[in-house]
């Protein structure tokens, strides 16, 4: 377990997970939706492509999960280091 007394930890593992995320938002976004649609053009999902599927509801959907993820893993760090709320 690390130090309850490192901010500096803290704030890496803070700044780890927010680009942990965006990496996941943009692969799913610009990654799946615009790059890769050509690749994902074969793959039908509710009557349409997944590439075309990323591109409208996909990202909109990692980005809630995402934010509910975020919430759930800070809530575990803050209590980790000490500066939980409760």
């Amino acid at each position: 377990m690390e130090n309850h007394n490192d901010p500096s930890g803290y704030w890496r593992a803070n700044i780890r997970l927010i680009l942990g995320s965006l990496v996941v938002w943009a692969l799913c976004s610009y990654g799946f939706g615009i790059l890769f649609r050509p690749l994902l053009a074969g793959i039908k999902i509710g009557g349409t492509d997944l590439g075309f599927w990323f591109a409208q509801q996909g990202s909109i959907g990692i980005f809630i999960i995402l934010i509910f993820f975020y919430a759930w893993r800070m809530n575990k760090l803050d209590k980790q280091y000490g500066v939980d709320e409760e």
